[in-house]
Formats: structure tokens, C-alpha cells, sequence
């Protein structure tokens, strides 16, 4: 047996595509690497943040929920400071002990950026949770073999339609040219995260041979709650009114974020039968999302990588 079959492992270490940069969480260290305009990596790393409790953390289902919103809020601030870093902001943020002026423009920034998350969320409403289950309603009173009692070929019909909507937002922003970078980039977090995990030296040479799909990805969690949603909207009576209907998913949300989280940990720890079908689909949307790497963002990767690496051992699944 070769001696990097013997280190083959599984990790807990996961990471994010940022603006010319690559964020990667440890247990213990979380470490962003970005270019900044002259072309330098610009290397930041602190102590990993958990919100949650131990006690929380080790529940199932439970700890999904608050593991998604955690993910979202820290990712968020990386994603805006590796923005600062790519220098696409043309000017320093004012201190709000500034002058008054400055004070009312950074309200104004701030509201602004509320109000964009605000919409966004109210968008991922309507196109996942509601549009699909009016259309149908719409639908059934032209096509005959779109019932309205028929719950399973409705809650099939609002899958199908909310996976095309996906992937039809994937393709269209991939076609954006930073966005396309930022996609590569998530190419060279999941080959390097790979590469670690053969138990090979963290080498530009060694990380581009990995790769690039890897099963335990934000990708693959969008999708399988969509396709975990589909089952537990089986379960609905069709007979209840469409809004009342669009009320129930939202209140449903929780318990799809959480037993997708589960079925994501478990496709990273274990690789059988059951895990590779759950993994296809996550897999496949990864060809829109997860896009081949230059040797650059390589380099970013590898930096923001050995940052992480606990000497303990304490990321092994």
C-alpha cells in the first residue's frame, strides 16, 4: 500500500470562494487569502468563531439550522472584506466619528445593504416557495391531468420547477465574468480541501491533478433541500388553499435546512451506495458552479489552507 492511501482521511476543514480569494474554516483557525490589486496575497486568520453552543452542536437536525446561518453571516462578512482587499471599493469606509456628512452616508450604505438582503430573501421566496405552487394552481385549471387534489404530482411539478429555476440562475450569473472567477475559485477550495485529504503535500502541482466536484459543497446542499422539500411536501393535504399551502413551506424551512445539513455530513464522512445518490445530483449542478482553477488561485488556496490544519488532528470525521 502506498504510503498517501495510508493518510487518506476525511475533514471537517470546509471553505468558501471569495472576491480574488479563498476563505477556509478549521475547528480551531479560519484563515482568508485574497489578492489584492498589485497581484500579492493578503493573508488574514483569527481564531474560528462557533455562535452555537456544544450542547446545540450535537444535535441532529438541530444543529444544521443554526450551522446554515452561521455559515451565511460569517460568510457574508468575508465575502465583503475580501471585496476591500480586491480593491472594489474605491474608498475606505468612513468612521462614524467623522463628520455628519459621512455619518448620514454611512446610514445610507448600511440601509442600502439591509434592504438588498431584505429583497434577496423576499426573491428566494417567491421564486422557490411560492411561484411554484401558484403556477401549478394556475395551471390545473387549463391542463386536465394537473389535479388539484393530487399532492404528488403536485409537490413533484413545484420540485422540478423550483431545480429549473436554480438551474437557471446558476447558468445565467455564471456567464458574468467575476462571477465566473469567483466559481473558479471555488474550484481551487475544493481541489485543494481534496489534495489534503489524499494525505499529498499541499503543491500547486499536487492540488491541480484533484478533483474538482467534492460531495460535502453549498452547491450540493441547495440542492438536496430542494429535492428533501419535494418529499415533505408529499405529506401536505392537497386540499388546503395555495397561500395557506405557500404558509406551511415556510414554516417547514427549518426542518428542510436541517435534515439537508444531515444528509450533507454524512455524504462527507461516508462514501457507499446510498451517499453516491444522494451526491449525484449536488455533483452535477457543481458543473455550473464549481469551475477549473489557474495556478493563482491555487496559490490562494494552498495559503489559506495551511493556515487551518490543526496539529492535533481534531478535523478528522
Amino acid at each position: 500500500m502506498a504510503d498517501n492511501e495510508k493518510n487518506i482521511k476525511k475533514t471537517s476543514i470546509g471553505g468558501q470562494a471569495l472576491i480574488e480569494g479563498i476563505m477556509m474554516r478549521g475547528p480551531k483557525m479560519t484563515a482568508m487569502a485574497v489578492r489584492n490589486p498589485e497581484g500579492e496575497i493578503v493573508l488574514e486568520k483569527w481564531e474560528t468563531e462557533v455562535s452555537m453552543k456544544k450542547g446545540v452542536r450535537k444535535i441532529p437536525f438541530v444543529r444544521g439550522i443554526f450551522n446554515f446561518i452561521d455559515s451565511m453571516r460569517f460568510g457574508y462578512k468575508c465575502l465583503m472584506r475580501s471585496a476591500e482587499i480586491a480593491g472594489l471599493e474605491d474608498e475606505p469606509q468612513k468612521s462614524e466619528t467623522d463628520s455628519e456628512g459621512n455619518k448620514g452616508k454611512s446610514f445610507g450604505m448600511t440601509l442600502l445593504m439591509v434592504l438588498s438582503v431584505v429583497f434577496g430573501v423576499l426573491l428566494a421566496v417567491g421564486l422557490f416557495i411560492a411561484l411554484p405552487s401558484f403556477l401549478y394552481s394556475l395551471l390545473a385549471k387549463f391542463v386536465p391531468f394537473l389535479s388539484e387534489d393530487n399532492r404528488f404530482l403536485k409537490s413533484a411539478f413545484e420540485g422540478i420547477l423550483k431545480v429549473l429555476i436554480l438551474i437557471g440562475y446558476l447558468a445565467a450569473v455564471s456567464l458574468m465574468k467575476d462571477i465566473r472567477r469567483t466559481f473558479m475559485y471555488h474550484g481551487g477550495e475544493h481541489k485543494t480541501i481534496f489534495c489534503y485529504e489524499q494525505g499529498l503535500p499541499l503543491t500547486v502541482e499536487n492540488v491541480r491533478a484533484q478533483r474538482r466536484f467534492h460531495p460535502r459543497c453549498g452547491t450540493s446542499f441547495l440542492i438536496l433541500m430542494i429535492l428533501v422539500s419535494i418529499l415533505i411536501s408529499m405529506l401536505i393535504p392537497a386540499s388546503i388553499p395555495t397561500y395557506l399551502r405557500v404558509i406551511i413551506k415556510l414554516g417547514l424551512l427549518p426542518l428542510i435546512m436541517g435534515i439537508g445539513y444531515e444528509l450533507i455530513k454524512l455524504a462527507g464522512k461516508h462514501d457507499n451506495l446510498f451517499t453516491r445518490i444522494i451526491s449525484a445530483p449536488g455533483l452535477w449542478l457543481q458543473r455550473l458552479t464549481v469551475l477549473e482553477p489557474d495556478d493563482a488561485m491555487i496559490e490562494c488556496a494552498i495559503t489559506a489552507m495551511k493556515e487551518v490544519i490543526p496539529n492535533d488532528e481534531s478535523d478528522n470525521w
